[in-house]
Parts: C-alpha cells; structure tokens; sequence
C-alpha cells in the first residue's frame, strides 16, 4: 500500500527571504528553512504576498538594494521562481491588514504580509520580531 501525499500548508515569504532566495540563499537562510522554502516550492504551495514587488521596487529605487539587472526584469524574472505563487492584495486583506491585535502600528507593508498570512492559511516565513509576535498572536505559524 502507497503513501497518500499530506496537502502542504503554503508558505508565505516576507519580502527579505523572498529577495535572499533570488540571490541564492547563502548564511542568511539557516539550513531548516531552506529546506522548508525548497518542499514548498516543490509542492506549489510557496507565496508571496504583492506587496513584496512594491517592496522591492522601493528598495531599488532608493537604492537601497543592488539588483543584477533592472528591476522589471528582476521582479519578472522571480516571480517565474517555480513553486511561486503571486497573492493579490485583495480588499479582504487590506480590511484584515488594519484590524491586527492589540497595538500593532508597524510598517503597512508588514501589516499586509501579516494579513496575506492568515488569510491563505499560511504559515510565515520572516525574521521580523514584531512580525512574528503578531503573527503568533493570530495564531499564524511562523518559521
């Protein structure tokens, strides 16, 4: 008797692993993680929230990130990452988005990767401290 495949629970990148995992992992990502990133790419189920492209798309023009090559084919070209899948910002998760426990008043693009979460069943991948306690008290799982 075979195996049944167990359903993955998707994956969604903060922004920062998103942007590590295009650059190839290296340090940044410990070894447990990579591997989870890697199962869920496999089993379609790794996401990433729309926001993230706006967040990048900042970080370029700031400056603040060197890209290896301009930010439309950049942003084109790791979206194709196989296993990725784009969630939309949906009015349903802006509304979510502002409606976070307690007082949470971070960054509205964390606020949005929060909301991503918890409405896609998703666990969340992010080193972010205020994120992540967030995260929990939604009871999101983080890695």
């Amino acid at each position: 008797m075979g195996s049944r495949p167990i359903e993955a629970v998707p994956l969604l990148l903060d922004t920062h692993y998103w942007i590590w995992s295009q650059f190839g992992t290296g340090e940044q990502v410990p070894q447990p993680l990579r591997l989870a990133m890697q199962e869920a790419a496999a089993a379609s189920s790794l996401m990433l929230s729309a926001i993230s492209v706006w967040e990048v798309a900042l970080l370029d023009a700031k400056g603040r990130i060197e890209l290896f090559s301009p930010i439309e084919e950049w942003v084109g070209n790791a979206l194709a990452t196989p296993g990725l899948s784009l969630v939309p910002l949906t009015p349903e998760i802006a509304i979510d988005s502002n409606r976070l426990p307690g007082s949470y008043h971070g960054d509205p693009a964390d606020r949005i990767i929060i909301a991503t979460a918890r409405r896609e069943g998703a666990r969340l991948l992010t080193r972010d401290h205020d994120m992540r306690k967030v995260a929990r008290k939604l009871g999101i799982e983080v890695l």
